[in-house]
């Protein structure tokens, strides 16, 4: 492949998301010379065109101005990097359940989320005070550094937080637990408890969380 266009696989594979401003300079880092917006675009549409590269999305922000198109890596795009991070974690959880209680199992995977949001500094008395779209913009970014190429949007009905993609899907099937996990993490996140509207491991297009308008009322 390419050198520029390896370089923005493994920029949107460090970073789960990115627009061409951030691709240009994390670029310009990498190779040591000046590289032009239209140059980035150009090494996009072609990577889009492999379906490597997702279509360009908006990145919702609170912040007045012009929206931010940012792109990310497909399922196919994840794949140009092998990893044995699913068999190492199959084979993790089949030996959890082959010798623990189911909810001896749940505690350990209640540990890893919470681990998760402290490690993404979310804390409750960070996110006091904090209006939920601000709340919204940093969970987003989190998952989104971690793969989940989550969005957010209004609805009449409150907030509803969108993962289109699962990083473990290949295991949910078999391992349901991964889905309460990721719901506990989501609800730490925010500091709110979701509810769901959708999930990738029942066939649906992506993972989706209400915040309902009395919630965001209550801790908005």
């Amino acid at each position: 492949m390419q050198q520029t266009r390896q370089h923005i696989l493994e920029i949107l594979r460090e970073r789960g998301e990115a627009t061409v401003d951030e691709l240009v300079r994390a670029l310009h880092a990498r190779i040591q010379h000046q590289i032009t917006g239209v140059t980035v675009r150009h090494h996009l549409d072609i990577l889009r065109s492999e379906e490597l590269v997702t279509e360009p999305k908006v990145r919702r922000s609170g912040a007045p101005g012009r929206p931010q198109y940012v792109y990310a890596l497909t399922e196919k795009g994840r794949a140009q990097f092998p990893n044995n991070y699913h068999h190492l974690m199959q084979h993790l959880l089949q030996q959890l359940k082959a010798r623990l209680e189911a909810s001896q199992v749940n505690v350990i995977l209640e540990g890893v989320a919470d681990q998760m949001v402290a490690e993404a500094g979310l804390s409750e008395a960070a996110l006091s005070g904090v209006p939920m779209s601000a709340r919204l913009d940093h969970v987003v970014s989190y998952l989104n550094a971690h793969g989940y190429q989550a969005s957010w949007e209004s609805t009449p009905e409150g907030y509803i937080l969108r993962t289109r993609n699962c990083p473990y899907h290949h295991l949910t099937a078999e391992h349901h637990e991964l889905c309460a996990m990721d719901m506990r993490l989501i609800s730490g996140l925010l500091g709110v408890v979701p509810r769901n509207l959708g999930r990738i491991a029942e066939a649906d297009d992506s993972c989706a969380y209400l915040i309902p308008v009395l919630q965001q009322a209550t801790h908005g």
